[in-house]
């Protein structure tokens, strides 16, 4: 059974940092492009980060450029997403995806197409 478990979601006060932790597990990630969404009360989900399968390429949103890290791990079955100078509108519920396309993440565009896996998801909340 595939599974993608997130952790580090939390609390945080304006220009705080949290680190997003997710492990996936089931099948051979290595080769899966992986990355972190959010969805915010009355919002859309959106994408915020993602990495190729070998860690080669990343790519940000605009509003977490700079701010925001996303790596992967020896192991290439986890991801990281580093969160620096949080603002309240990073305020959301954040998800692991897997199965992204490589194609769009080397060309620096947004994901063309959903992921295969989805995590359940961790909250973070930044206050002002």
């Amino acid at each position: 059974q595939v599974q993608l478990v997130e952790s580090g979601g939390g609390l945080v006060q304006a220009g705080g940092s949290l680190r997003l932790s997710c492990v996936a597990s089931g099948r051979t990630f290595g080769n899966y492009a992986m990355g972190w969404f959010r969805q915010a009360p009355g919002k859309d989900r959106e994408i915020v980060a993602a990495i190729t399968w070998d860690g080669g390429s990343t790519y940000y949103a605009d509003s977490v450029k700079g701010r925001f890290t996303i790596s992967r791990g020896n192991t290439r079955n986890t991801v990281y997403l580093e969160m620096n100078s949080l603002k309240p509108e990073d305020t959301a519920v954040y998800y692991c995806a897997a199965g992204l396309p490589d194609r769009a993440i080397t060309a620096g565009t947004p994901p063309n197409y959903p992921p295969n896996y989805w995590g359940q998801g961790t909250q973070v909340a930044v206050s002002s």
